[in-house]
């Protein structure tokens, strides 16, 4: 299959090129050129897959022949090999708990298949390849577990100077090996300029080998449509056309890869794109008008996306018709207050945990309901990673899972950086280990 870019349809690319590149030349993102629909067959047979079946049946259409099926197989049952649980919280609305791999995340999903798609195309001139990634909390931690000892592989982390949770930031900066993290005097969108700009400094290129583990990078937000699949496989068939999926958003790859699932067939009644107040979609799906702005820091941090990169996929899906994608989506934003508010009394009637984002998303699931309708939505991060905001709400002390402690005992290692680029380029340009 052939991608092309969201900023040209003429200007298309193979898959390794697309997954090395992580932004066409243009800076659009890739897209696949065409999005196929899943047979009868596949739905019959949903409930009795395991999660790595439906990666390897939805996924191959994307990524095979270029990469052999026997070798895809490998790859999807290695990546997708923990539990993803549809989880009851009330009558009417269901948690799919995405918080069970490695780094207590649900990016470890797109993260771990993006790292063993990428060991398939090392082999580049002897040179490394460096993979550049932004994150506002998760991002990092499921890139740098998902790619740790990767050979011929680097990456390098750029964060925002305080505004990523202790224990999300010691998940990538306590590592060494191949994972560099860059502490940066600034905002996520600063970050993810830098990112942006490196990405189309030719001359940079003609001295490293630059790619992204972003959702920007096609191989990144794909694989995110499988948990979808899987959860639709949990529940009742004849529940399927009334499930409302909520998904909380931030730079949008997680709910983009649920639209692509629909697009082949999967039965959901809509989608709701709940942000917190960083709410340039919500705000865009009302009034038409796309607007965005800087980002403002929430308890809900990997969401503090004032620029989301991936929602230019979803308009493409659609043409740019805002009728399609309202009918597709609806928005809804949560404040602070509200975020804290829905952990305090989801926890006191139903003894459930959430964490902010889950917060956010379990929120405006409930006020988008309507009758007769049941709902999920995405719970995405473990809330001992929110042991803050998660422990005042609910006054009850949350246990921390060994494979967080063990990341808490390790000893922080970062580059200081300014939200200059000429920084950023100085740090790539003059460390042997980029070239090498």
């Amino acid at each position: 299959m052939q991608f092309y870019s969201t900023n040209n349809k003429n200007l298309s690319s193979n898959l390794k090129n697309a997954v090395l590149q992580g932004l066409a030349p243009d800076n659009g993102l890739y897209m696949p050129e065409h999005i196929p629909v899943m047979p009868e067959e596949f739905w019959q047979q949903l409930p009795n897959l395991s999660l790595g079946e439906i990666g390897f049946e939805t996924l191959r259409h994307f990524f095979c022949p270029d990469i052999p099926e026997e070798v895809f197989h490998q790859i999807t049952d290695e990546a997708f090999n923990f539990p993803i649980p549809v989880v009851p919280v009330s009558e009417e609305i269901s948690a799919l708990e995405l918080f069970h791999g490695p780094t207590l995340a649900f990016k470890d999903i797109g993260s771990r298949f993006l790292a063993r798609v990428m060991s398939q195309f090392t082999e580049n001139g002897g040179k490394p390849i460096n993979v550049l990634v932004a994150t506002s909390g998760d991002t990092g931690s499921a890139v740098a577990n998902g790619f740790l000892g990767v050979e011929g592989v680097n990456v390098i982390i750029l964060y925002p100077e305080g505004l990523v949770s202790e224990v999300q930031e010691k998940q990538f900066t306590t590592l060494g090996q191949n994972i560099q993290a860059l502490e940066v005097k600034g905002t996520f969108d600063d970050c993810q300029r830098l990112v942006k700009t490196a990405f189309m400094d030719e001359a940079l290129r003609q001295e490293i080998v630059l790619t992204s583990a972003n959702s920007i990078n096609l191989a990144r937000f794909l694989p995110q449509m499988v948990y979808y699949f899987y959860a639709f496989g949990q529940i009742k068939r004849q529940d399927w056309k009334d499930t409302v999926i909520c998904v909380p958003s931030g730079n949008f790859g997680n709910l983009t890869a649920g639209v692509i699932a629909a697009q082949m067939g999967l039965p959901v009644k809509r989608f709701v794109a709940a942000t917190n107040v960083n709410d340039i979609v919500p705000h865009y799906l009302e009034t038409g008008n796309y607007h965005p702005a800087p980002s403002i820091a929430t308890p809900a941090n990997a969401m503090d996306v004032g620029d989301p990169s991936n929602f230019v996929r979803i308009q493409t899906i659609f043409d740019n018709n805002l009728n399609k994608i309202q009918d597709c989506l609806t928005g809804l934003s949560v404040t602070d207050e509200q975020i804290k508010e829905t952990i305090r009394i989801v926890f006191k009637k139903h003894r459930y945990v959430l964490d902010p984002h889950g917060a956010v998303g379990y929120r405006a699931l409930q006020k988008n309901l309507k009758k007769d309708e049941k709902g999920i939505f995405l719970a995405t991060a473990h809330p001992a990673k929110f042991p803050e905001t998660v422990e005042m709400e609910t006054q009850q002390k949350i246990q921390q899972p060994q494979r967080l402690e063990r990341f808490m005992h390790g000893t922080k290692s970062t580059t200081a950086l300014t939200k200059n680029y000429s920084d950023l380029k100085c740090f790539l340009e003059t460390s042997s280990v980029f070239k090498t």
